[in-house]
């Protein structure tokens, strides 16, 4: 089954790290939601307390902040067995505490950077929280797993600063894990 899922394109993230484009703040924090990983019902149940609706994720769409992607959800044929298939992007996931690497079977570049990006943006909020604001727009500019790489120290100051060395401890090893594709 394929499904509609939106990124942000460069004019998305730029206005994520500048405010360039000086976009309504209502549009703005519908912009942050999406992140090519859920699919519009699934940002819309996220935000729909805040008034926002499908008509302006279409509005994103038309001033190219956001692009359609379609997804492909249906697991490909596999040799491990059906228990072990799981769609590429999951479009109901819910969980805000990113998975190990270490659980996870071995991931292409691109599920990488993905479970990268979730990583930084779910444990900045939680961990630093506004404090972590600089580091969550270097995260937003990050193109590559390197960016991601050179970020780790910088990261793990911050959580140590903010939680202690016992945390930065913790998301420093499931870091490293994700940055080492959970072949440490």
């Amino acid at each position: 089954m394929t499904v509609i899922i939106y990124d942000k394109t460069e004019k998305g993230r730029e206005e994520i790290a500048t405010r360039k484009h000086q976009l309504a703040s209502r549009l703005r924090t519908l912009l942050v939601m999406v992140d090519g990983k859920h699919s519009t019902d699934a940002i819309m149940k996220k935000v729909s307390g805040l008034g926002l609706t499908e008509q302006n994720m279409q509005e994103l769409l038309e001033q190219d902040f956001i692009i359609e992607i379609a997804v492909q959800t249906a697991p490909a044929a596999v040799e491990a067995p059906p228990a072990a298939a799981t769609p590429a992007i999951s479009t109901t996931s819910t969980t805000s505490v990113p998975v190990p690497a270490s659980s996870l079977p071995a991931m292409t570049d691109a599920e990488r950077f993905q479970a990268l990006y979730n990583f930084f943006n779910e444990t900045i909020k939680s961990a630093i929280g506004l404090r972590g604001y600089g580091l969550q727009l270097k995260v937003e500019r990050a193109s590559s797993i390197d960016d991601f790489r050179e970020l780790r120290q910088a990261y793990v100051e911050a959580v140590q600063k903010a939680k202690g060395p016992e945390m930065a401890r913790s998301l420093r090893d499931r870091l490293d894990q994700l940055l080492n594709d959970g072949n440490t």
